[in-house]
């Protein structure tokens, strides 16, 4: 089945442009010209991943991930910023409040669809092999129903915040160094930078402060991170 995309975009031409190079890759479009109309969407159809403009009229699109991020329903939706701003703090701080990924405009539609696919595979990968509880120091993940929980209290963690404690809790008390956490959390693209790692840690660490789980995720000087209840 393919894939359907919500694309919050008010420049119409850029929003045309976009929805025939979705369609024409193989994915259903939905396109919106506002971040409300985007959200309002949402709970009428959820997309499989939103491709989301950063200026947008009225809401913004650092203040539609916040809102996307603090709604049960729609938390674990995967999102792309598009952007023309390219300066690093603006980027860390798109990152920081929950996309998933983001790409500078101008950009070309393939090297779009190549990010999307990326992103979907990661955020759909599934093992039905694994157990679908994990437990550790009263954390508990189900990958089934995509939850965290601690002592019954939920844990609002992004996609790629989960997929990230996911990871630590299969691989205890080993150090990683961001690169492989890159090869094995964000998986095959080649368009992370490491210091995207540094800012999901921050996003985790903050999503298990109240529980008190924060500790759980390490810096490892001079290596990188660990998962330790020691």
């Amino acid at each position: 089945m393919a894939a359907t995309i919500l694309v919050v975009e008010d420049d119409v031409a850029i929003r045309d442009m976009l929805c025939f190079s979705l369609k024409h890759s193989g994915f259903n479009c939905l396109p919106v010209g506002d971040g409300e109309k985007g959200l309002a969407l949402i709970h009428e159809q959820k997309p499989d991943l939103v491709l989301l403009d950063w200026m947008l009229p009225g809401m913004d699109g650092i203040e539609f991930i916040r809102r996307l991020r603090a709604n049960e329903f729609m938390a674990d939706i995967p999102v792309i910023m598009l952007t023309a701003k390219g300066e690093s703090d603006d980027l860390v701080k798109g990152l920081s409040v929950g996309a998933d990924d983001y790409v500078n405009k101008p950009f070309a539609p393939p090297e779009l669809i190549a990010r999307m696919k990326a992103v979907l595979r990661r955020c759909s990968a599934e093992d039905p092999s694994e157990n679908q509880k994990i437990q550790a120091a009263g954390l508990v993940l189900d990958t089934k129903s995509h939850r965290v929980t601690a002592d019954d209290q939920r844990l609002e963690l992004g996609p790629t915040e989960f997929r990230l404690l996911h990871f630590f809790m299969r691989n205890p008390e080993r150090a990683y160094s961001r690169g492989q956490l890159l090869d094995h959390v964000w998986g095959d693209t080649v368009y992370i930078e490491e210091r995207t790692v540094d800012v999901h840690i921050r996003r985790l660490r903050k999503a298990l402060e109240p529980s008190h789980h924060e500790n759980l995720v390490q810096t490892v000087r001079g290596v990188g991170y660990r998962f330790s209840e020691a």
